[in-house]
């Protein structure tokens, strides 16, 4: 009983905690409830994995505040769509996905199994990781934490800083 007395505090604490939006890392998964089901436990997922990034390097650490949201919440909110920020999910069930689909140029691709788009140079902070199952889009998802996600972290915190 005690254990859930706590956690049911944590909780209430959290829901009273503004919420900055300027400091947000944004991960967006579809409202789908494909996506609800299987690109959304992918989306806590990385989420844990930017925030460990984060909070174990020093210069990272306390810059960046991570949530998983939406694309109805993103699409529907200016503030958050000014946000760095990575989609996760087919454009079938993300509608993030779907606008990015054509705006984003492929940064790394299998053939007709996923794909993991963003803008290489840095200059627009969005990044888009997809595939056409399930298992594929977590394959796109380590795709981008082993290959982009560091950068994408550090452009991120200096456009934040700035």
């Amino acid at each position: 009983m005690g254990a859930l007395f706590i956690f049911r505090f944590a909780t209430l604490c959290c829901m009273t905690t503004p919420i900055d939006t300027d400091r947000l890392l944004l991960i967006v998964t579809g409202a789908h409830l494909r996506a609800e089901r299987s690109d959304r436990p992918l989306g806590y997922r990385l989420c844990n994995e930017v925030t460990r990034r984060l909070e174990n390097d020093a210069e990272l650490k306390g810059t960046l505040d991570v949530m998983v949201c939406s694309d109805l919440w993103y699409l529907n909110n200016e503030d958050l769509r000014r946000r760095p920020t990575i989609s996760i999910g087919e454009p079938g069930v993300n509608a993030l996905a779907a606008f990015l689909a054509d705006r984003l140029e492929p940064a790394f691709v299998v053939d007709d199994v996923l794909s993991v788009q963003l803008d290489l140079n840095g200059v627009d902070l969005i990044a888009s990781c997809w595939g056409v199952a399930p298992s594929a889009t977590a394959s796109a998802v380590d795709a981008f934490i082993e290959r982009y996600l560091d950068v994408f972290l550090s452009r991120a915190v200096a456009a934040s800083t700035t």
